[in-house]
Order: structure tokens, then sequence, then C-alpha cells
């Protein structure tokens, strides 16, 4: 950690929105409210009464920090990166555990990603802002609720719900970098006991390249549509139906890199990351009286298209010397089904002398994909590989909730999950790999008084094995175990200062058992197309650290945010052919991630909001020894808020600092090869205005 460099940004930033509180009047102060949490098994729980570290961005702070992806609000987030090989965040890193690149072989990530009860784990491009309700991030195994997605934990992201009482609304954008967005919603009553909710929204943007080969400055452009549907349905006093249809149509470009590291590319054949969606979820409740019988169907169909130019450049960049051209494609088509049945029990089927809740379920999914790789060099097909991948999950699980007193609940929970899988390539491999795996928690959550809580956890998470492709890799290499992750931790969630405070500490130790590492080699050092990903169960980890955010309303119109996230997450025992790596930090894991904002709300409508979002520098990979800068992003947001409309302009990345989202190390410059660091670079400054109506 750039230790000097971290207390003086701190510092700084601290000084400039204690600046800011001057001019604040000493008025009546509101008083906060604590939030709810949707993911977990109890639905709409206080976030006090989970014993886990969980941040929730409610729908304010969306729409007064983010415009149009969840991309632009995961630095309020501590503790949540991601790494930029798509043109959309897609795979994410929670505690410094996920995975960084597209795969290939088994759908296998470690975080998990839920939009409105439908599972976009691994394609979470989709998670558009618009008409979002809150968004909340689960740190930490979810070894009981979630199973094999979540070994480091769970993004949720919940959309707003039909309402009885009928409301339009239209938001309208426009940007720096060819911004163009439009989104309407409405919703109503259907009949006396159905209402209906419908979004759809609309955006483009350039993608800040500029392609000197096609003299082009939307090479990189993002084309994003998606549109939801919604019906809640009292069907009778007892039986409540909740139905959700989406679809989205994302036509992105990808032209992000270039042997100088630049925003200004080279490319011949435009590269592009697609991806068409449709699902529904229907989530029915039936109150039995004793308990309440909860069932979650989603279905997903997914079409996923990649293409990149992988030489980076055209014949006349490279010269008469050595040109070459490569490309490669990647067709994806997935289906996920899932459906969950648990029973919740009620006030009056508690059990052991009516002292303990309890909770069962059984889980079931089926993920069907088939890929086509293609990868051309010079006129001629170098890899040519169909694929077909089909995996059935089966869990049960439980969970009890035991009041030792008044005030400390006892939580147990356990999780039984078997996957079974199926693979076949059109190169002759054929593998069934199956899994049983187990997790679960042990905690107790303890309420010092009716607005302070203290938790301590004892949590296992566990993500299934999987297999490698490349024909390069040693028959030993092709396939890999289960990881487990045994995670301990404590924390404090309050509502102080006569709730103007609120408080969320936590503190984590975790150990990670046969970690799964994806590294990366050249087989031929002089030829860029032996590049080779592959995934072994390498390693053992260790990932500690502290998560802490805080709001302050310091008056009725100023209040103070902020997020800071330490984490120490180091390899125990990691040795390859390139060396040995143990002690030295895992990927993706940056030493601290911070967020510190001021947030102005007057009483005439007028409206600002400052963030400051930092990052240490850290690993680009863990096949080599690479490491990125740290960097400080500064967001401004200010305008204007009436009762049926408002206006802003906002600036996201002000101060134009560079910064690099992803980093690769090897060599694709002929006719020498020599391994280079080529990086991704992230948004450089941006600004824009948009505006919005209620009518």
């Amino acid at each position: 950690m750039n230790t000097t460099r971290f207390f003086k940004t701190t510092l700084s930033t601290s000084l400039l929105l204690a600046c800011g509180l001057v001019t604040a009047e000493d008025n009546d102060t509101e008083k906060l409210e604590d939030l709810t949490v949707t993911a977990d098994l109890r639905s709409d729980t206080s976030v006090r009464e989970i014993a886990t570290s969980v941040a929730v961005i409610d729908e304010e702070t969306i729409k007064q920090a983010g415009n149009q992806h969840f991309e632009e609000i995961m630095g309020l987030v501590p503790n949540l990166n991601w790494s930029g090989s798509t043109s959309r965040p897609r795979y994410f890193q929670i505690r410094g555990i996920g995975e960084r690149s597209q795969y290939q072989g088994a759908p296998n990530p470690s975080v998990g990603f839920i939009i409105d009860d439908m599972d976009f784990t691994g394609i979470g491009g989709v998670a558009t802002l618009f008409d979002m309700q809150q968004i909340e991030v689960l740190r930490g195994p979810q070894g009981t609720r979630y199973g094999a997605n979540a070994l480091a934990g769970m993004i949720y992201a919940q959309s707003k719900a039909p309402s009885q009482d009928a409301a339009y609304h239209v938001e309208t954008l426009w940007g720096d970098d060819g911004d163009k967005a439009l989104g309407f919603s409405a919703t109503g009553a259907l009949e006396q006991n159905a209402a209906y909710r419908f979004s759809v929204h609309q955006s483009y943007a350039d993608g800040f390249r500029y392609n000197d080969y096609f003299n082009s400055d939307d090479s990189n452009q993002k084309d994003e549509l998606m549109a939801r549907g919604k019906i809640n349905w009292q069907a009778s006093e007892n039986w409540e139906m909740d139905f959700t249809l989406i679809v989205a149509d994302i036509d992105n470009g990808f032209d992000v890199w270039t042997p100088e590291n630049g925003f200004t590319t080279h490319i011949d054949d435009l590269g592009w990351d697609r991806q068409r969606s449709k699902g529904f979820s229907m989530r029915n409740t039936i109150d039995q009286g004793a308990f309440d019988l909860v069932s979650i169907t989603s279905y997903t169909d997914s079409d996923i298209s990649y293409f990149f130019d992988g030489d980076w450049g055209n014949d006349d960049y490279w010269g008469d010397e050595a040109p070459y051209d490569f490309t490669s494609l990647n067709d994806r088509e997935r289906t996920h089904l899932t459906q969950e049945f648990r029973l919740v029990s009620g006030p009056d089927s508690q059990i052991f002398g009516g002292s303990t809740d309890w909770i069962a379920g059984l889980y079931f999914s089926s993920m069907e994909e088939s890929n086509l790789y293609n990868d051309f060099y010079n006129g001629y097909v170098d890899r040519d590989l169909s694929s077909d991948f089909e995996a059935q999950n089966i869990a049960v699980f439980g969970q009890l909730d035991t009041h030792l007193s008044e005030n400390t609940v006892l939580t147990t929970g356990l999780r039984f999950e078997q996957r079974d899988a199926e693979y076949m390539d059109s190169d002759g491999l054929d593998l069934s790999p199956k899994d049983d795996m187990f997790g679960g928690q042990l905690s107790i959550n303890h309420a010092l008084d009716n607005s302070k809580n203290i938790y301590a956890t004892l949590s296992r998470g566990y993500k299934a094995g999987g297999f490698n492709l490349s024909t390069s890799l040693e028959p030993a290499q092709r396939d890999y175990d289960p990881e487990y992750l045994w995670n301990m931790e404590v924390g404090l969630k309050a509502m102080l200062l006569d709730y103007r405070l609120n408080l969320n500490l936590a503190a984590f130790y975790s150990e990670r058992e046969d970690m799964q590492v994806s590294t990366s080699y050249q087989v031929d050092p002089t030829d860029p197309l032996t590049y080779v990903f592959f995934t072994g169960n390498a390693a053992e980890g260790k990932n500690y650290g502290l998560e802490a955010d805080w709001r302050f309303q310091v008056n009725r119109n100023f209040s103070l945010h902020g997020a800071l996230g330490l984490l120490k997450a180091e390899f125990s025992d990691y040795v390859t052919v390139d060396g040995d790596f143990t002690g030295r930090d895992q990927a993706h894991a940056p030493s601290y991630t911070y967020n510190l904002g001021l947030l102005y709300q007057g009483d005439t409508g007028f409206f600002a909001r400052v963030d400051v979002n930092g990052s240490d520098e850290f690993y680009f990979s863990d096949s080599h020894d690479q490491i990125s800068d740290a960097y400080e992003l500064v967001n401004l947001k200010a305008g204007y808020q009436a009762d049926t409309w408002a206006v802003y302009a906002w600036g996201r990345n002000v101060l134009d600092q560079d910064y690099a989202v992803r980093g690769f190390y090897f060599g694709v410059v002929p006719p020498e090869w020599n391994d280079e660091l080529y990086t991704h670079k992230g948004d450089p400054s941006h600004f824009g205005i948009s505006a919005e109506f209620d009518f």
C-alpha cells in the first residue's frame, strides 16, 4: 500500500468536504432511516439484523451518484473491484476474490450477480440503472443462501415495484462522448388487486476511442437497450405473485487495446461485445398460516458474441517487416432455469419451545451453454472449436434463528449442493465432472439497544471445480477441484448521534483452500498466438481486512458519506514454473479502496454532490508481477429538483485521472515479441447534462 499517498489524499479530501460545510445553516436535522436487504432468505430484513457485511445502494443514491450503469457507482462499495476485458464490467472481485477474464470451459464464477431474481452471473453487462430500486452487495461467502456462485459474495439488483397509483416518468441525457439516452417508465393499477410497471431505456455513447485506420470515434461504442415489465398480483388474501420480464439488447463495440496504451487505436477488424438476453422470474408467496411457502422461478436465454482484433493494428501500422493479422471470435448461447422452494416459519411455528425461527429450502438449476471459438491468423483458421456444456445443480438448505435472549440471536445455516456437469467439444474432449459441496454459517447477532447491533460470523463458501480446454496443457492440468473459503467476521451496525450517523464496520479473516488460480503463459515466446489461459488448484491463500461505510446528516441540507475498504489478500503457498509467489498479493486486490463525498440538498430545490473514489495499486495477474498505479477519481453532479421535474449537470473523472482497469504482460509487437505491459485504460473526463420529468 502507498500509505503516504493514501493519507495525503484522505486528508486533503476531508478538508475540502469540511470547507463545504462552513456555509451550512444551523437548522433542524433530519433523522436517517435503517435500510432493508431483499437478498436475504427472509425478504426485507433490516441491515442491522443480518450478521454479514453488506452495502445497500438505495434509489436516492443511485439517482444522485450514477447515470446509466452499475459501473458508475461501484466505487461507493468498499473492497469491490472489477476487471475490464469487456465493454462493461462482467467480472467482479469482492475482497480480492473473483474472475478477471472471459472463461473457456465451465461457467464457474466466484461472485454471483442477480437481477430481479434472474441469474446473470458472469454476464452482468445488463446491469443498467434506469428504474432501479436498490443494489445490494453481500460481502463474504453466502454458503447457505446462494451456494456455488457466491464464494466471495453476491450482487443483487432489485428494480422498482409496481404501484396501484398511476405514475409516468421520463429521463433523458446528453454528454460529450456522443452520449444520448432516453428512458420511460409507467406504473398503475390493472384491477383492484393487481398493478403493473413497465420501463424501457435506450442509451448510446461513442466509447472514448479514436480509430485512425477507419478515421472513426465510435469504434468502441456503447449501444444498450433494456426493457422490463412487472406485475404484482394479490391473487387472494394469502397468495401474492410477482412476475418480471426483461429484454436486453447490448450492441457494444470493443476497441480498447493498443501497443501505445492510449486512446488512439489502429485495428482494421472492428471488435464487438454483444449480448441479447431475455428472461423472466416469478415469485409466489403463499401464507400457509404457520409458515410461508415461497416459490422463485427464473429463466434466462442469452446470446453473447465477443470478437476482437488480436494483433491491435493493420498492415500499414506494422509495416513490411513483420505484418500479421489475428482475430478471435467467441459466440455463446446460454439458457438457465432455476427453481427454489422455501418454507419460512411464522410466529406460530417456532420450534424448541418457541425460541427458534426456521427456514428450509430446495434449489434446482439447469444451465445449457454452447460455445463457438474461431481464431484466424493471416487468413487461415488457427482454431475452430465448438463445445456444449450442461450442468445441473441440486441443493438443500436450512437455517435456524434461535433467540438466546430478547436481544441475542444465534443463526446456524447449512447447505449441501451437488453439481453434475457434462462437456463435449469438437476436439474430442468429453468430460463429466461431479462435485458434492457443503457450506453454511454460524453467527451471533446482539442488539446493544434499539439502534446498535454487534455480530460475529463463521461461514464457509464454495465454488465447483472445472476444466481447461487448451490442447497445449498437460493432462494433469485439464481439470481442477472445488475451492472452499472459510471466513471469520465481526462487525458493528449502528445508528448514532440521534439517528444522524449511520455507521457500519466489519473486520474479516478468510482462508482459501484448494484455491483456483487463473494464470496464463506464452508457450512459444516468438508466437503471440500461443498465449494460453488456464485454471488450477495451485495455491492456498488468506484474505483479511476492514470495511466501513457511513453517512452523517450534518443538518437538514448537508450530509457527508463515505466508505473505506482495507485489504490484505496474499498467497500462503503458490509456486509455479515462473517462480515462487508465496507471500505475494493476489491479483486485482488493492490494499485500499475508498469513497468520500459531500451532498447538499437545498430547501428551494438546488442539489449538489461530490464524490472522490480512490484505489491503491494492484497486481494485474497471478502469473506476473506487473502492477497498476493508484488513482483517485472525482465525480460531480449538481442541478435543480422540483416536484415534477429535475435537471442536472454532471462530470465524471473531472480531473482526467489516467488509470487502468486491466493489464496483460506478453509479446505482441513483431519482430522481437518482447514481453511488455499493455493496459485497458478507464474512461477519461466526461461531462454532460440530464433531465427527468414525472407526470
